[in-house]
């Protein structure tokens, strides 16, 4: 893979930092309205184990592929899996989010009040697992993003700054009359999130390959060095963001389109609304039965 994957990591933070961030104000926002502000702390601590554990998977997952698996083929086999799950991942939250986006202010409102209800530990272990699911895809995709890069310090500073930017654009949405419209950006970077993943899945192949798990590694579907040369920004870029390579093997390009394609058709076809229901037939007037 590239060693320059900073603007999938920079989109990878800011559209998971943006879900989480919205589901955080969310919260904050109905027990400031609800003049419930002595369970903000229990808020805050569920946030915060959330975002701890999912600092520590990120770090487990790089210290198991960098230090337990000392073999190469069980390094390529475990990035292969966890590419696998990524995208499983990614794919699943995009349809998630695109059909759960307008109902879920009510729902975190609705359990956040049945927590309150039940007691701190239950506010508690609700806030944490309203941003754990957001927090642990965004550690399992970025460690996906990023395999093969020569230094993680590119990539993790692209994430954080991704992050920093949800969480500045989610302050201006709380505090101020900013508004931004969401149904688009989500729109937006679900296309390119579905494009980050193909390149994660076609990368994920391509350790399967390596592994031996696959046939057909050195079985290139064309080989366009010459053209794309890979010393250059531009192939530099295409890698990084899609991993988008001069010479794919036949596999890697068949798991690019078969993923890609109907993908992005399902996600891009607009949403189905339940039909009008039919008007009742009008009841003749009383005069016009005697008639």
């Amino acid at each position: 893979m590239s060693d320059s994957p900073l603007f999938a990591s920079y989109l990878i933070g800011l559209r998971e930092g943006l879900e989480a961030t919205l589901v955080v104000s969310i919260l904050v926002a109905f027990l400031v309205k609800s003049d419930r502000r002595n369970r903000l702390p229990w808020v805050g601590l569920g946030v915060g184990v959330a975002v701890a554990l999912s600092v520590g998977f990120g770090a487990l997952l790089t210290y198991t592929r960098t230090s337990l698996l000392a073999d190469y083929r069980d390094q390529e086999l475990f990035e292969a899996i966890t590419s696998v799950a990524a995208v499983c991942f990614v794919t699943w939250m995009i349809f998630w989010m695109r059909r759960a986006a307008r109902s879920i202010g009510g729902e975190l409102r609705e359990g956040l009040e049945r927590a309150i209800a039940v007691g701190p530990v239950a506010v508690v272990l609700f806030a944490f697992l309203a941003v754990a699911r957001e927090g642990l895809e965004t550690a399992l995709l970025f460690f996906a993003a990023v395999q093969g890069a020569d230094s993680d310090t590119g990539p993790l500073l692209a994430i954080l700054g991704g992050i920093l930017t949800s969480i500045v654009i989610g302050v201006l949405l709380f505090a101020t009359a900013v508004r931004i419209n969401l149904t688009r950006f989500f729109t937006w970077t679900g296309v390119l999130l579905v494009l980050i993943a193909a390149g994660i899945l076609k990368y994920g192949v391509h350790d399967f390959q390596e592994a031996g798990v696959l046939p057909g590694l050195n079985t290139l579907a064309f080989d366009i060095s010459g053209t794309l040369d890979p010393s250059t920004w531009y192939a530099a870029l295409l890698a990084g963001m899609f991993n988008i390579t001069p010479a794919p093997s036949v596999l890697e390009v068949v798991a690019w389109v078969a993923y890609a394609v109907p993908v992005l058709v399902l996600f891009l076809l607009p949403g189905r609304r339940p039909a009008a229901p039919k008007p009742a037939p009008e009841t003749p007037a009383p005069a016009q039965q005697a008639a």
